[in-house]
């Protein structure tokens, strides 16, 4: 890690703008600024300006101007990074842009690589490791639930719940250690009661927030629903109308849709993405054989099932018990297979029905949702029915939720120590091998933070930062 170089980066999105920010991070950033900037307000040089102000100017590559610049200073260790920090807002052409990051580059500053300035912040103690997976969450965050996320992670919830926990244990660990200098006297400083008390605390957040991470999870990546039914029941219909736009080939020919097709709608705050599949029946045709085993996986992977059939066909029936009956044992069929999942059972083509007929169907069917998706009938409250089964108190109410997947690991491990140690104590196990697990649980708790690094884990997480953060 080069640390000690002074780095710059193209901190806004790539190609033209209105404007464009650059920061530079390190030893001598603001000197370097000072050798080809020109106040036109000031004749004093930036280093001697006081930190977190704004001067206008030029950027100079010898008498030639460059761009009209607005340059932002940060002195350390009042910065994002802890170093001195610059940020130069110019005009967004691509061509400025180029010319002054080439004109510090001649200098000796290089290009920044992905996640350094945060790199650099989690490096100087300005953040923890969470904290800095949390920046990275943020400029990912494409809904209000995962942006609620993010922001509550990076402001130090979860840090702190952490470190708290690691304290205690820490502390504990120290006395139990202690009485291994004193075993000849066997003494005991550790008092078992209160680490009993301590070792069940401990215990009872891990499992929490273990078991928040299935619900963070899919607020932040987006909570994957299954439009699954037989052919030509108006599965595509539907998710067209959900997305307000013609993403799937919509046909009254059986077995259009041969492949899952994706796309993700925001509702109340929290994102789902929606996945039309094949319709499921017996074929010969061997593109909608694999367009059917594929609709079967994404099945798998989803969290929501929306389970559609075509309600308007019992109207051409004298007889409609055996079609309700065939329709029932394929949603009890659908329920057992995906006992996991949540499932909402869906009639469309309501629009085509009498009262008699919906009635007839709701008796048979334990009231499934109706909805004319050609016609949006009945769409709001199907999203109704899909923000119900996401309860979002736990968010709301600043709950410590998990949703970083090497957090889980983490927690996962720490967790399984945490049980040995319970275990030792149950069985009077002797002191320094309670401590050897001691040690192993502080280990996974300080990987969550930062207090255990490695080259290898930063190189990891700081490589899928963009670059400029």
């Amino acid at each position: 890690m080069r640390t000690e170089d002074t780095i710059i980066a193209l901190a806004t999105p790539s190609g033209m703008g209105a404007i464009a920010v650059m920061r530079i991070s390190g030893k001598g950033a603001i000197e370097s600024v000072d050798n080809v900037f020109k106040s036109v307000k000031s004749s004093k040089k930036l280093s001697q300006q006081k930190t977190h102000t704004i001067h206008l100017g030029h950027i100079m590559d010898n008498d030639r101007v460059v761009d009209e610049v607005l340059v932002s200073i940060f002195k350390g260790p009042n910065s994002y990074t802890g170093e001195d920090v610059v940020e130069i807002s110019c005009h967004g052409s691509v061509y400025v842009q180029q010319e002054i990051i080439q004109l510090f580059l001649l200098k000796g500053i290089r290009l920044a690589d992905p996640g350094e300035f945060t790199l650099r912040a989690f490096i100087n103690g300005k953040l923890d490791l969470s904290q800095a997976e949390a920046v990275a969450d943020l400029i990912a965050s494409d809904s209000k639930a995962s942006h609620q996320l993010a922001i509550q992670q990076m402001r130090g919830g979860f840090s702190n719940e952490i470190e708290n926990l690691r304290q205690q244990l820490l502390n504990f660990a120290s006395l139990i250690e202690l009485e291994l200098d004193f075993s000849e006297e066997d003494v005991e400083f550790a008092n078992r009661d209160d680490f009993q008390k301590l070792i069940t605390k401990i215990t009872n957040v891990l499992k929490r927030l273990i078991e928040s991470f299935a619900y963070g999870n899919v607020l932040k990546n987006g909570i994957p629903v299954a439009i699954i039914g037989e052919p030509n029941v108006g599965k595509s219909t539907l998710l067209n109308t959900l997305l307000n736009e013609e993403k799937a080939i919509v046909s009254d020919i059986a077995g259009t849709t041969r492949d899952a097709i994706e796309d993700e709608l925001i509702i109340d705050g929290v994102a789902f993405r929606f996945i039309d599949t094949a319709g499921i029946r017996h074929t010969d045709d061997i593109v909608e054989s694999i367009g059917i085993k594929k609709t079967f996986e994404k099945t798998q992977q989803a969290q929501v099932i929306i389970y559609l059939f075509d309600a308007s066909v019992i109207r051409y029936l004298k007889d409609y018990e055996p079609l309700l009956k065939s329709i029932k044992k394929e949603i009890n069929k659908i329920v057992e297979a995906y006992s996991d999942k949540k499932i909402i059972i869906v009639a469309n083509k309501a629009d085509l029905l009498s009262d008699n007929e919906i009635g007839k169907i709701q008796q048979y069917l334990n009231n499934p949702l109706f909805i004319s998706a050609k016609d949006d009938l009945g769409i709001s409250e199907l999203k109704a029915q899909l923000t119900s089964l996401l309860n979002t108190g736990a968010l709301s109410n600043n709950q410590t939720i998990v949703s970083n997947s090497r957090h889980f690991e983490a927690l996962t491990k720490a967790l399984a120590e945490i049980n040995n140690i319970q275990k030792g104590i149950n069985t009077n196990l002797s002191s320094d091998l309670i401590a050897i697990d001691i040690r192993q649980a502080l280990h996974h708790l300080g990987e969550i933070t930062g207090k255990v690094t490695t080259e290898d884990l930063l190189g990891n997480i700081f490589a899928n930062f963009c670059i400029g953060k």
